[in-house]
């Protein structure tokens, strides 16, 4: 596979990329971002999405929550026997949920109880040294079967600092591999999450992951901050679908480790797009327009100005160091109240209209006010202007060639 990449940074940019080595990715889309209100996938969903994370490289898929049902269970067992990628199952600290996980066939078992104290005591109705207890045999539990074992201290973002450290380095002795930190209500900052993460790191011998939520717009800014600080893996989903406003998006956090870090993360970015139609059309959530990476307007250009530059240059007005190619999106020129000459003289060029200044000028008012109306101007419209204005047009053979 031949990495498509864009533009190194232009000088005088924020240039450096030295702040990390490597970061991987866990998918949870099919198990938090299930998670969405509303959301369900079936077993078919679930195996179209799995085998297009691991054509695409993704090195963990949380394939979902094996003893929720007899569906979910044979979902999760296919998905692992069927990807070469690690595939994941969620477990709290209950036998019942291990042994059901560990007879899925999974090699990665993730495992977690609540840390924080209102969890604690208003969710589990348990003290803080049962938590810990029932963390410790869990985690031994799933290590003598040997599974991958991932432990989260669940709301650790909202969790007593001296507690929570005892709870990683209980569950580290006990032997487990890795120590995922979610944010469980959303409520961290770039700042002070990297901060959390370098502590935890300094207490542990475990791989740390992080998992972020994004109930205020933070949710993929926490999980580069978490990389920043050491850790080695964020947990993500697909058109950052998950639980209320839900996860970092793996499309964000990917791009932004690819282009803006230059950090090889060994995922086929160009399947992003095709990955992120797929999600929106089986999880039935909509993705915005504004969306980063994969919205319509990612890659669209309608103000004069900018697609003016975009023309002569893409890198102009767009980020340079990720292209439409990257992600397989194409780069569109959008035409409405904003829209100036040189986009329009480009739309109708290859119509094929051959138009003068004056006729260019004349379509790209009618352009203008057509949009003023919120009305979509379209290809058609665009021809119906250009005719109307008398622009002469070369004839279908000459198009063709």
């Amino acid at each position: 596979m031949t990495t498509v990449r864009g533009v190194e940074f232009f000088q005088g940019t924020l240039d450096s990329t030295d702040e990390i080595e490597s970061a991987r990715v866990f998918d949870t889309t099919l198990r938090d971002g299930e998670q969405s209100p509303g959301t369900s996938f079936s077993y078919d969903d679930k195996r179209q999405i799995a085998s297009i994370l691991d054509e695409m490289g993704t090195h963990v898929i949380e394939a979902g929550f094996p003893v929720n049902s007899d569906a979910e269970f044979e979902a999760v067992r296919d998905i692992a026997s069927a990807t070469s990628s690690t595939t994941c199952g969620l477990a709290r600290v209950v036998d019942g949920d291990i042994e059901a996980a560990l007879d899925s066939g999974v090699e990665m078992v993730h495992t977690f109880v609540s840390t924080s104290d209102v969890q604690i005591e208003d969710s589990m109705h348990a003290t803080r040294e049962e938590v810990v207890q029932r963390a410790v045999e869990s985690v031994e539990r799933i290590k003598e079967a040997g599974a991958t074992c991932m432990f989260s201290p669940m709301d650790a973002t909202r969790t007593d600092e001296e507690y929570l450290i005892d709870v990683i380095e209980a569950v580290t002795e006990a032997g487990t591999d890795w120590i995922n930190i979610p944010d469980t209500c959303g409520v961290a900052t770039p700042t002070r999450f990297r901060a959390m993460i370098e502590k935890v790191c300094a207490h542990t011998d475990a791989r740390v992951d992080v998992h972020t939520h994004d109930d205020f717009g933070l949710a993929t800014a926490n999980a580069l901050a978490g990389i920043e600080a050491g850790a080695a893996q964020a947990q993500v989903s697909v058109n950052s679908i998950g639980e209320r406003a839900g996860n970092a998006a793996y499309e964000e956090y990917v791009m932004a480790v690819e282009s803006l870090y230059q950090c090889d993360t060994g995922i086929d970015t160009t399947r992003i797009t095709e990955l992120s139609s797929v999600v929106e059309e089986k999880s039935g959530m909509d993705t915005p327009g504004n969306k980063p990476v994969v919205g319509a307007n990612a890659f669209s250009h309608e103000s004069g100005i900018h697609a003016a530059g975009v023309i002569e240059n893409s890198d102009t007005f767009e980020p340079g160091v990720m292209t439409p190619e990257m992600v397989g999106a194409e780069r569109r020129l959008v035409m409405g109240k904003h829209t100036g000459t040189h986009s329009v003289r480009e739309r109708l060029v290859e119509r094929g209209f051959e138009p003068t200044d004056e006729q260019v000028k004349a379509v790209t008012r009618r352009v203008k006010d057509y949009g003023a109306e919120k009305r979509r101007v379209t290809v058609d419209d665009l021809e119906r202007f250009a005719e109307e204005a008398g622009v002469e047009r070369r004839n279908e053979e000459e198009v063709r060639i």
